[in-house]
């Protein structure tokens, strides 16, 4: 189920911020190593991006008005199979005293056209605003389609061992090398899952 919202307030229990890595009982379908950023979770439900999924559509071609803040590789990523021809934007914003936007109780000063989720910087950007009216914005990702579960449904997922929750860090959503993100994420954790980091991306070639 998609949801068309990203609450302001972390509600009790939520896992906003949190990854959910892939676990391999999830090989061989659309989830399949991957690692999505929840954006958005509480009793209604989870809606969050595939962050380690680049295609291979220029951001450039799709959006060339934000083509100079795209963060490398400048690709349209697959954000998840919910609304596949919709497109969202997820900025970081300019931090510390130029910046200035980020407050010490994890939320954003309001930016018309910029939506935080209250993590790092990180928020929606409206892609029909010009890059020069959003000038705290440093830096952007473009998402096709996004990744969205129903009440309990995330919930019961990873009752069923689909998914490991890890925590995030600010590079996550923006990292040079994204293809990599699922390796990384299991590397840094603690103790057996981080095993998990050593298996390849074909067990069949091993």
């Amino acid at each position: 189920m998609s949801r068309a919202r990203h609450d302001r307030e972390m509600t009790p229990g939520s896992m906003r911020s949190k990854l959910l890595v892939a676990t391999p009982t999830l090989d061989g379908s659309f989830f399949e190593r991957t690692v999505i950023l929840l954006l958005d979770h509480d009793d209604d439900g989870a809606l969050g991006l595939i962050v380690n999924r680049p295609d291979d559509l220029d951001l450039a071609d799709a959006l060339p008005a934000w083509a100079e803040r795209a963060r490398p590789p400048a690709l349209v990523f697959v954000g998840g199979p919910v609304q596949p021809n919709g497109a969202i934007g997820l900025g970081r914003l300019e931090l510390g005293p130029a910046g200035g936007n980020e407050d010490p109780d994890g939320g954003s000063s309001v930016i018309d056209g910029f939506a935080a989720v209250g993590f790092f910087g990180l928020g929606t950007v409206d892609l029909e605003r010009r890059p020069d009216e959003l000038g705290a914005v440093a830096e952007i990702r473009l998402f096709a389609g996004h990744a969205g579960w129903g009440p309990g449904q995330l919930e019961g997922e990873i009752a069923e061992g689909s998914w490991w929750v890890c925590e995030s860090v600010a590079d996550d959503a923006f990292s040079a090398d994204p293809t990599s993100l699922w390796h990384a994420v299991l590397a840094r954790q603690p103790g057996r899952l981080r095993l998990f980091a050593l298996f390849p991306d074909d067990p069949s070639a091993n």
